[in-house]
């Protein structure tokens, strides 16, 4: 795992770099702990039709769930019925081909229809259930701006804007259009490390990847950092930004030959915002553990044994622990569940009940 994040990190510095803002924002509060910590139990979902290489990301969309599948060999991205699970069809073809993938990072419904990023073409690519609701038609490709460094995340904010998290160390957002391009940039790091801000700005950028999600009911994006423990929550109806930095603080690396190399700890791998919510896929280990595991020829499990629930305005509610090592993660606050992956299973999809 170690060296998968490494590589990850160091692509996004195989194209352009750009030097970053000054200004930082002073919004940093920090939390301890959580007021309550709940074991929840699990019920592993048989797969038998499909064999998954890294799941990654779980979705779920009425009565669709789609997973996908970060290393696959042959289709990206699966769906199924939800929520008994019934396999209907595979799609998102690995290949360079004009409508194949080089490399899926995420995707996001809006509706029915559902959007792929494709980090290798650098485009967002539309899609939408045939009536008989067992294949998809491809509607809509969105190039996006050369201007864009490899895109790792993306959320729909409406239907003419996506927010793209810039690593050019300029800004913290890329607000990309329908057509895309570039329209604005939007926030800087909040970090309160005065000498990477000012003198290694490309590797404090790639350290501080971060993934996101955001809620257009309640107007809440969120970002979560890939290394150390650090929540943003930006509210865009009324224009504030908290950030939460927890015990094991800001991403913690080093600089070597401009990249930045993570010395620290595996963060969070995820995070959905509900209407009432902030869930976060926590994984707390640091890469001097994994590495001596390594070396020790131990195979420690892959991914995080916690969520972290916040509240919208980023006050810590609770802690899930989960007898499973987990990445991605969908609520599905009206049944009560939360279905996620395990990338060390055969059947990786796992339910767990908060009820």
């Amino acid at each position: 795992m170690c060296l998968f994040i490494i590589a990850c990190l160091i692509s996004l510095f195989s194209f352009s770099l750009s030097s970053c803002r000054q200004e930082v924002q002073k919004t940093n509060v920090a939390y301890v702990d959580f007021p309550r910590t709940i074991e929840l139990k699990a019920r592993v979902i048989p797969q038998d039709s499909i064999l998954f290489r890294y799941p990654f990301r779980v979705h779920v969309q009425g009565d669709k769930v789609v997973v996908m599948d970060l290393h696959a060999t042959e289709y990206f991205f699966h769906a199924f019925r939800y929520p008994d699970f019934q396999y209907l069809t595979s799609f998102g073809k690995r290949g360079d081909a004009p409508e194949e993938i080089l490399s899926a990072e995420n995707f996001r419904w809006n509706g029915q229809f559902l959007w792929m990023l494709d980090a290798g073409k650098s485009k967002l690519t539309r899609l939408s259930f045939t009536l008989s609701g067992d294949s998809l038609l491809r509607t809509e490709v969105v190039s996006l701006d050369k201007e864009i460094l490899r895109a790792l995340d993306f959320v729909q904010y409406d239907d003419s804007i996506f927010i793209i998290p810039d690593y050019s160390g300029d800004s913290r957002f890329c607000w990309v259009n329908r057509q895309g391009k570039l329209h604005r940039k939007t926030g800087t790091i909040p970090t309160t490390n005065e000498d990477a801000l000012n003198n290694a700005c490309p590797a404090l950028a790639q350290a501080w990847r971060s993934f996101i999600d955001y809620n257009p009911r309640n107007g809440v994006l969120a970002a979560v950092t890939q290394l150390g423990e650090v929540l943003e929550i930006y509210n865009l109806k009324d224009s504030t930004h908290i950030v939460r930095v927890g015990p094991c603080g800001e991403p913690d690396f080093k600089v070597s030959q401009g990249y930045g190399i993570p010395t620290g700890i595996m963060g969070f791998s995820d995070v959905q915002v509900t209407d009432n919510a902030i869930y976060a896929v926590f994984h707390g280990r640091s890469f001097k553990e994994i590495a001596q595991s390594a070396r020790s020829g131990i195979n420690l499990p892959d991914g995080g044994q916690y969520i972290y629930v916040f509240s919208l305005a980023g006050e810590p509610l609770c802690k899930y622990v989960l007898g499973h090592y987990i990445y991605g993660i969908t609520i599905d606050e009206q049944r009560g569940v939360i279905i996620t992956t395990d990338v060390n299973k055969d059947e990786p999809v796992i339910e767990f009940c908060m009820k």
